[in-house]
């Protein structure tokens, strides 16, 4: 518990550093308003990180460390609030995927999407920070923010995987722009609530079949934990792992390797028919400022590494998995925009819930200076009619908001071309 709990801690103080680096550290107003981890916040003195030797255990009786498999009707009480699941009768993670794929000289047309009548493998996923209830923690009360991010960032996925996304609680955007009244209670019950929701899941819903984690921001610092002591250290379960899509979290290898770090026996995805494998990024337009919240081993939202120099911030680029460029498959939702982006990107009329600018941007994984990220470009220039990406006025945040819809046409074909080979 120790560790997880000063990783928790120091990521909840992160602006202690934040604050120190100047007038160009963003306020919590020019915070962007959807899917980040945190605001700069703070001004404690984080405290020194436990031993490596210490794993979390979970505050919940019923999400034990050895998270149980096996068929319906094991210990663990079937208490989840799922935001998503089969067979829940208002699923937002199940409804109509069709897009309006706009090209660039902006002709459009429609591309249908079925979600997968009997897909081979299930995909638990845990969205980013979102809530705008008041409270330190969110409750499980499905509020629409956490519809509008289950639409944008997992519901497309339903049509390789059954989606499993359970509520969480979460810490809010309220919590994160008054860290005052945040202590590391808060943090862990959070974490504690996503252990207990994994174990409902491996009890009563999983019955041995593969698995695809998919966490964004807060959400993938939840999972880089779950998995770090829950399945990384589990040989049975890791052969259950069809691979982890951890974006914006900051997970972290030895320098030039792919696998340690964060990790010790889960490698990063060298293919997109590898499995048991990770992916992770952090998109930036330039180069990481030396401040940077991501992409940087040595930032706020890494402090475990940022006294080791020979770690860095992994990159797999969703578009070419085994190195080098390749062109980005984007897709936005068309309504509940706002919840996501904070409406800063103006879309084309479309009739459909999606709609996709194939081969706007193009990603490659880069490394300067002790960075590595997703370098993303626009490839049409001026002649390409589709809107310009930007949601972020600051360069410490990158393009953190937009890391999964950015590339989610490409993740998406990723986790079908995995979930084939895992067969």
């Amino acid at each position: 518990m120790r560790r997880v709990t000063a990783r928790l801690a120091l990521l909840l103080s992160a602006a202690a550093v934040v604050a120190a680096c100047g007038p160009s550290s963003p306020s919590p107003s020019t915070v962007p308003s959807g899917g980040v981890s945190i605001a700069p916040v703070s001004t404690a003195t984080p405290p020194a990180p436990a031993t490596a030797s210490a794993a979390p255990a979970t505050a919940s009786a019923t999400a034990p460390t050895s998270t149980p498999s096996g068929p319906t009707g094991t210990a663990v009480p079937k208490d989840t609030v799922w935001l998503c699941r089969p067979g829940l009768a208002d699923n937002p993670c199940t409804g109509n995927l069709d897009a309006t794929v706009v090209d660039a000289s902006g002709k459009s047309q429609l591309q249908p999407t079925a979600v997968a009548a009997n897909p081979p493998i299930d995909c638990f996923y845990v969205y980013p920070t979102v809530s705008r209830q008041k409270t330190t923690n969110a409750n499980l009360t499905i509020d629409p923010e956490e519809r509008a991010v289950a639409v944008a960032q997992a519901a497309q996925f339903s049509s390789v995987c059954n989606v499993y996304a359970p509520m969480y609680r979460q810490l809010t955007l309220a919590a994160i722009a008054k860290p005052a009244g945040i202590s590391l209670g808060p943090a862990l019950t959070a974490y504690s609530s996503v252990t207990a929701a994994f174990a409902d899941y491996m009890a009563n819903y999983n019955r041995g079949r593969g698995i695809v984690f998919i966490g964004h921001s807060q959400g993938a610092l939840m999972l880089i934990e779950l998995l770090k002591y829950q399945v990384d250290n589990d040989p049975a379960i890791r052969r259950q792992l069809v691979s982890a899509l951890l974006l914006g979290g900051n997970v972290t290898v030895p320098t030039g390797k792919t696998v340690g770090g964060d990790f010790a026996n889960i490698p990063a995805c060298g293919s997109s028919t590898q499995t048991g494998c990770v992916v992770a990024y952090s998109t930036f337009e330039t180069t990481p400022p030396a401040d940077a919240l991501f992409g940087r081993p040595n930032s706020v939202l890494n402090p475990f590494a940022r006294n080791n120099p020979n770690l860095q911030v992994l990159c797999v680029n969703p578009a070419a998995p085994a190195g080098g460029s390749g062109a980005l498959l984007t897709y936005y939702p068309t309504s509940g925009l706002s919840a996501l982006l904070g409406g800063s990107i103006s879309l084309p009329g479309a009739s459909t819930p999606f709609v996709a600018f194939p081969g706007e941007y193009s990603a490659e994984c880069k490394s300067s200076g002790g960075a590595t990220w997703l370098q993303i470009d626009r490839t049409g220039g001026s002649a390409d009619k589709r809107p310009t990406l930007r949601v972020t006025e600051s360069p410490q945040w990158g393009q953190h908001v937009v890391d999964v819809n950015i590339a989610l046409g490409n993740l998406v074909e990723l986790v079908g071309s995995e979930a084939a080979a895992f067969e």
